[in-house]
């Protein structure tokens, strides 16, 4: 059988699935507190089940101080009361399942909240104790331990190492922490660890949640033995091994722990699944993939592709091989919640260093709004031409672009706060929904929003583009409904570009097709009936930017 094929049966849902991410805080909020909710998301089911998906992937709705976005889990079996309850969840989960909609949700397991009670118990413990030996405290170096144990810094920086009062008043030992300070490392050398994770996998799986978002999958196991210390200031993943040694991330003894996950996940009719959130080479995702692990590990490539189709079609022709010779799914990414929304992206110079351009630029950013969101939706509908499953970020079936001159002193992202010299802040793709034309928060909620909306969302408001011919969210509604009718169990032809280098065609057997033009003139259309057009025909030829399918 070959990769190409779709499995039928609801074991493999997941394979060719589409997956909307929801950030829940940032979705729908029924209370009016400003901040989205359990209850805001199930007023907003028939709206998800119109647009078409077949999954809902939620990011932290946990109990947490918000140091990290709701990524500093404090309780891992609760929710946060400002989202809701326990009660609502159920209600949320009934109302999804009942709409044919399945549920994934995120786990993060490479650290906890600096509130959870582990970590406070750690607090009040000496040096030694078993509460300590869950997370990763070690001795300071220097005459007084004032000198951090080894040269690690964060993905938020300057430091991995923080170091604690002990419960006698005096400065005492340091904890790794390879996020912000609030977020410490769980040492998952330690049994007990592990064991709550499965109790934490059971606990929501019998509450019926099909799948799971794997936080920072690769980096649970480190090189400790012996007294050794990692050490490491750059997390580009050019510095990271590729043969499973690396000291931080990408270990082999890590598949070990979600070989032990999927006995869990096999207690179940259907089995749950899981996708890795794995930043690895990409001869290293397979095993997280394979259906002995997770079933699924999250495929980046195309966030760095641009609006380029070598690069595209390398990144195409690698993925759909590697899910050939490892018989596993691949996944189709653009936009999530820890980066620019790819409508901004592609409005911007290819090659350009994002991190720099936005520290520089924020405020008078001269992004091609056109250009962005032509783009944006003509390598949305080639992605969701292939094989496996697409997974898109709320919002973007409106066409949002990043918000990107949100105050400092309105941000809440540790990102820019923590790495002054660069500030590049994931909140302007984390700013409530535009559900309305009008009202305090544009439909968001009845109280404002926790992040500011800009003026110009009111002309990507739901209600400015349901049952408009031509909009954004009807062009998604349209994709999504012809995928659900075209995904068949069949085999794919080998992807190859046609015409010229800048023209991207994929075929399939029954007739359908799917060309791309990523070039500047309007290219000649192949045979066959027309059924999508990302942009309007120009001339009768396919023009740039513009993606079509054929049957």
């Amino acid at each position: 059988m070959s990769e190409f094929t779709f499995l039928k049966g609801s074991e493999d849902w997941w394979r060719q699935a589409v997956v909307y991410q929801i950030y829940p805080r940032s979705f729908a909020d029924a209370n009016g507190d400003g901040i989205g909710d359990l209850q805001g998301i199930i007023s907003r089911v028939p709206y998800l089940k119109k647009l078409g998906i077949n999954a809902v992937w939620l990011s932290p709705f946990y109990p947490s101080a918000l140091a990290d976005g709701g990524y500093d889990v404090d309780d891992y079996r609760n929710i946060d009361p400002r989202i809701g309850t326990l009660d609502d969840f159920d209600q949320m989960i009934d109302a999804l399942h009942a709409e044919g909609i399945r549920v994934i949700v995120d786990i993060v397991p490479n650290h906890s909240g600096s509130n959870h009670v582990w970590f406070q118990e750690a607090l009040k413990s000496p040096k030694g104790s078993p509460a300590r030996d869950r997370y990763i405290f070690r001795d300071g170096k220097g005459e007084h331990g004032e000198i951090r144990p080894s040269e690690l810094a964060s993905h938020f920086g300057p430091s991995g190492w923080t170091r604690i009062i002990e419960p006698d008043g005096t400065p005492g030992q340091w904890y790794m922490h390879l996020f912000a300070s609030e977020q410490p490392d769980f040492n998952w050398d330690n049994q007990e660890v592990r064991d709550d994770f499965l109790k934490t996998m059971r606990f929501w799986s019998d509450r019926g949640v099909d799948g799971y978002r794997i936080d920072v999958a690769h980096a649970l196991i480190k090189n400790l033995a012996n007294g050794h210390l990692p050490e490491r200031q750059s997390y580009d993943l050019s510095v990271m091994k590729k043969d499973g040694s690396d000291d931080l991330f990408d270990r082999d003894e890590v598949h070990d722990i979600y070989k032990s996950w999927r006995k869990i996940f096999n207690e179940y009719d259907p089995p749950r699944m899981a996708v890795a959130e794995a930043w690895v080479w990409p001869h290293r995702r397979p095993p997280y993939a394979s259906t002995e692990e997770l079933g699924q590990s999250f495929n980046f490539d195309m966030l760095g592709a641009g609006w380029d189709a070598a690069k595209v079609r390398d990144v195409v022709r690698l993925n759909l091989k590697t899910a050939a010779d490892n018989g596993t799914s691949t996944t189709w990414v653009l936009s999530n919640h820890d980066i620019i929304r790819h409508a901004t992206r592609l409005g911007l110079p290819n090659d350009l260093d994002v991190a720099k351009w936005y520290a520089k630029n924020r405020f008078d950013p001269h992004v091609n709004v056109e250009q962005g969101l032509a783009r944006a939706k003509a390598l949305t509908q080639a992605l969701l031409a292939l094989p496996g499953s697409t997974y898109l970020y709320q919002g973007e079936e409106l066409g949002l672009q990043e918000h990107l001159t949100i105050p400092a002193e309105q941000m809440q992202d540790p990102q820019f706060f923590r790495n002054p010299d660069v500030g590049l802040s994931r909140d302007g793709c984390r700013v409530p929904l535009p559900w309305a034309r009008s009202g305090q928060s544009l439909g968001f909620g009845p109280g404002g929003s926790h992040l500011p909306q800009p003026a110009w969302y009111v002309d990507y408001s739901v209600e400015a583009e349901d049952g408009f011919a031509g909009s954004t969210l009807e062009f998604y509604r349209r994709a999504l409904s012809l995928r659900a009718g075209l995904v068949c169990e069949e085999k794919w032809h080998e992807v190859k570009h046609w015409f010229n280098s800048n023209v991207l065609h994929f075929k399939r057997p029954n007739g359908w097709q799917s060309v791309t033009n990523f070039g500047s003139k309007p290219v000649k259309l192949p045979k066959g009936e027309v059924i999508l057009l990302s942009q309007p025909l120009v001339g009768g030829k396919l023009g740039p930017n513009t993606t079509v399918w054929i049957k």
